[in-house]
C-alpha cells in the first residue's frame, strides 16, 4: 500500500471505516489547484508511512454521497480516521510539515 488508494461511496465503509489502521481521507476533485499541489505529498505520506497509515483519496464528483454525510463544503479536505471515527481534519492545501505532526498524532 505504498500508494493512495482510490475510495468511492462504494467501498468508504470497508476501506476506511472498518481499515485496521489509521486513515487519511483526501477529498478532492481534478479541477481544483490546490488538491494538485497536496497530492504529491499525500504520496510522499502513504510511501513514508506504508502499513502504519493509509491514504486514501475520494473525487468529490463523482462521489457526492461520502463528502455530504461529512459536510464537505471546500477541497481539498482531509480527514484522519482512526478505528472508524474522525480524529482529525484540515482544510485546504497546507504543508507537509503539518500534515506529518497530524499523522504521528494520530499514530500515538
Amino acid at each position: 500500500m505504498s500508494a493512495p488508494i482510490h475510495v468511492t461511496d462504494a467501498n468508504f465503509e470497508t476501506e476506511v471505516r472498518q481499515s485496521s489502521i489509521p486513515v487519511v481521507v483526501d477529498f478532492w476533485a481534478a479541477w481544483c489547484g490546490p488538491c494538485k499541489m497536496i497530492a504529491p505529498i499525500l504520496e510522499e505520506i502513504a510511501k513514508e508511512y506504508d502499513g502504519k497509515l493509509k491514504v486514501a483519496k475520494m473525487d468529490v464528483d463523482t462521489n457526492p454521497k461520502t463528502p455530504t454525510s461529512f459536510s464537505v463544503m471546500s477541497i481539498p479536505y482531509l480527514l484522519f480516521i482512526k478505528d472508524g471515527k474522525v480524529i482529525d481534519q484540515v482544510i485546504g492545501a497546507v504543508p507537509k510539515t503539518q500534515l506529518v505532526s497530524r499523522i504521528n498524532a494520530l499514530l500515538e
